[in-house]
């Protein structure tokens, strides 16, 4: 049974942040999942989040299913771009920041974007945004979508699609993870 990795952003996932409403759906249904607390959540350093990550989606195997949110989907892409193998079967990056505004976003930023190893590293990337998410002005789509050629959800009004967005339970991306559904809708 393939396993799912959550990775949080910035802060983490509080309890009632969809991460978490995730993780606990898929662990009451006996599915395996890692929702590792990533080091100094507050103050990240890319060096050790890619460290963290790198050991559970090895330990997941590439027939896992990750689901990132915000700062989490640099981490993915930074790890993606530096690799020639799958590391996933699926992959959701949800809500990737994209501004100068914000120190950490600034250090996990990629030096590098490979596109065809993103498309190498999961079968499948999605990307879901919202167009007023403060992180990312000018929409995710065009900072990260059309540049890797990675096809996308528009989730109108989603702000940074977290807990102060509403974004809790959120049955579209259970179904998603699930392989349920091939879009990701709003909560």
């Amino acid at each position: 049974m393939p396993a799912f990795v959550l990775l949080h952003g910035l802060d983490g996932s509080g309890p009632q942040h969809w991460q978490s409403w995730l993780a606990q759906r898929l662990t009451e249904a006996g599915e395996d999942v890692r929702f590792p607390e990533l080091p100094d959540a507050t103050d990240p350093q890319p060096d050790l989040w890619d460290e963290e990550v790198r050991i559970h989606i090895d330990a997941a195997g590439s027939d896992c299913t990750v689901l990132c949110h915000s700062l989490a989907c640099l981490t993915w892409l930074r790890l993606a771009s530096a690799t020639d193998r799958q590391l996933a079967a699926r992959v959701a990056l949800v809500a990737p920041p994209h501004t100068a505004e914000v120190p950490a976003v600034v250090r996990f930023k990629p030096a590098r974007l490979m596109p065809k190893a993103i498309h190498v590293a999961a079968g499948e990337t999605r990307l879901v945004w919202a167009p007023d998410d403060p992180f990312c002005p000018g929409g995710a789509a065009k900072a990260w979508g059309a540049p890797l050629r990675i096809q996308g959800d528009r989730i109108d009004r989603g702000a940074h699609l977290n807990t102060d967005a509403g974004y809790g339970p959120w049955p579209a991306i259970e179904a998603w993870a699930r392989g349920r559904a091939r879009h990701i809708g709003p909560a």
